[in-house]
């Protein structure tokens, strides 16, 4: 079989003037980089205000597991499916980032014949939008420890600052450092660090904000530390958010690609779901919404970070009402959570099958609690065998939940017309969305109930300490906020190896960080970190390029 990367690079693409034709924006509103992207003009994206909205589809699924489930793959696939049963139908998706692609998981362009294009553009640099992230993130900090040694004014704490720098890149060295060594020249020494990009508040406010004007704002709000008398110090306070803005001001235009069925897509933004909120951005989002009858879109991880955030942070802060969403599973990644070695996934095995059905089950019925109806794909493999199938036909149809079989890696199109055809009837449905929590919810019972009612938890614990910062919080405007759950992608738990569908845990918060810019509180559980590291045998020793200038073993 053909690697995804020589797929992408078989395909014919169109002009991507041709794409924006379709979706019926004027030439002048589109800003060709090159052949086959564009970024599509901020001014004309507010003319379209008025506009009535198409359909939102959410595609998210269960707890990722080595085997994969093909959650960016079922997107494509499902949105070239919506066209070609005559649905005006656009995706949106993240924007790769390059610790993964250089760590462990690779691309994020979709795969097989279901991929958007071109794909190593995607992954590797794309437009320059994360490049600007991670620069208006560090002119915030330089800009901070600049205002400490001219004199510190604003009479900042160095102990109590918060704001951290950024980098795209897995990297643990970074994790905790000590800055301004070298004599007073450079600076005070203090303790820093680095959150990868794609965690990083910027980021988080990139993807939230609506306009430029709502940009600037939330990056004015952003608090960089306090001083010895816990009095938060603002980026506004720095008179950092204008230059900021500045350099975000040509990224926060959409960016526009296809394809390989040359149907368009819009990819924005990147925050990771397990320690962000982990979905692209509100501008992409609305803009689709004004341009296509039906906008599939993703959130990363499993239901239980990406489409729970999804749902609380972004829709609540959006406006945003989805449609329907639909739930991505494999009979691999089910084994794997049946308990079976990875080594033993091609053997069939209906009994394990029949076990790790429970974490798609939890994940299924956690959907349904925010008032959408919902469809299961099973993104299937050659390995799969027919029992196996029907194994999970028939507990899903036993607790009332709809699956469709999906062949969209191996036949793109074709292989989700199904599951287009029941989303186009879906979307036609009764549905009553509502958010899991109200905003008015103590905070620390916002976090209980993303644990009891999503994870599964018995309870939360916090120490002393932490209890009191939430207390504070509680006390000052971040009470209204919505939280953000940071924790391991691999289980409902903080214990990545509780795999399945665990429940009677507690569920120990480490650290409370407010980001007042993005207007959410982050809740750090276990061992998850914001700077990944890289694995034992990272992806980065296969990539290379060969003499004819071609990129190999990107994914």
């Amino acid at each position: 079989m053909k690697s995804d990367l020589e797929i992408a690079r078989q395909s014919t693409l169109k002009p991507i003037e041709e794409i924006s034709d379709r979706l019926t924006i004027p030439r002048w509103a589109v800003k060709p980089i090159g052949h086959d992207k564009a970024k599509i003009s901020l001014t004309w994206i507010a003319q379209q205000s008025d506009l009535p909205n198409g359909k939102l589809i959410l595609v998210t699924g269960i707890t990722p597991t080595a085997a994969g489930e093909g959650k960016t793959t079922t997107t494509v696939g499902l949105g070239d499916a919506m066209n070609a049963i005559g649905k005006n139908s656009l995706i949106c998706l993240r924007e790769p980032s390059l610790g993964p692609c250089f760590g462990s998981k690779g691309g994020a362009a979709g795969g097989g014949y279901a991929q958007v294009v071109p794909m190593e553009d995607i992954n590797l640099h794309f437009t320059g939008d994360f490049h600007a992230i991670g620069a208006a993130n560090n002119l915030l900090a330089a800009m901070v420890d600049n205002h400490i040694y001219w004199g510190n004014q604003l009479q900042i704490d160095p102990r109590r600052i918060t704001w951290r720098r950024g980098l795209d890149m897995n990297d643990r060295a970074l994790r905790q450092i000590t800055a301004s060594l070298g004599g007073t020249s450079n600076g005070f020494p203090r303790e820093d660090g680095f959150d990868i990009t794609v965690a990083s508040e910027v980021m988080a406010i990139f993807c939230l904000s609506q306009n430029l004007e709502d940009l600037k704002r939330r990056l004015g709000k952003i608090i960089i530390g306090y001083t010895r008398e816990l009095v938060p110090v603002y980026a506004r306070d720095l008179n950092a958010e204008g230059a900021m803005t500045a350099l975000l001001r040509d990224s926060m235009q959409p960016n526009l690609v296809q394809t390989l069925e040359n149907n368009p897509a819009m990819i924005h933004g990147g925050p990771f779901a397990n320690i962000a909120h982990g979905c692209n951005s509100v501008i992409a989002t609305k803009t689709a919404l004004k341009l296509a009858d039906y906008v599939i879109t993703e959130a990363g991880f499993g239901a239980d970070l990406g489409a729970e955030k999804f749902f609380d942070i972004k829709c609540r802060k959006a406006g945003l009402l989805p449609d329907a969403a639909v739930v991505v599973a494999t009979v691999r990644a089910l084994k794997l959570h049946g308990g079976v070695a990875k080594d033993a996934l091609t053997l069939e095995n209906c009994v394990a099958v029949k076990s790790g059905i429970a974490n798609l089950l939890r994940h299924a019925t956690n959907v349904k609690k925010f008032g959408i109806p919902i469809i299961v794909a099973l993104n299937r493999f050659t390995s799969d065998t027919e029992l196996e199938v029907e194994t999970v036909y028939s507990v899903l149809h036993d607790h009332g939940i709809d699956v469709v079989e999906c062949t969209h890696w191996k036949e793109g199109s074709k292989g989700a017309i199904n599951l287009a055809n029941k989303i186009s009837e879906m979307c036609n449905g009764k549905k009553q969305f509502k958010t899991l929590y109200p905003s008015n919810m103590p905070l620390w019972n916002k976090i209980e109930t993303i644990a009891c009612e999503i994870y599964g938890a018995e309870k939360i614990t916090a120490d002393q300490k932490l209890r009191l910062k939430i207390e504070r919080l509680q006390s000052s405007d971040a009470k209204e906020y919505p939280v953000c759950i940071a924790k391991t992608q691999y289980s409902f738990s903080s214990d990545p190896t509780l795999i399945g569908a665990p429940k009677g845990f507690s569920l120990p918060i480490r650290e409370i960080r407010l980001s007042n810019g993005a207007e959410f509180v982050v809740a750090l559980c276990g061992n998850i970190m914001t700077m990944p590291g890289l694995p034992r045998v990272p992806a980065a020793e296969s990539i290379g390029i060969h003499d004819s200038g071609e990129i190999f073993g990107l994914f």
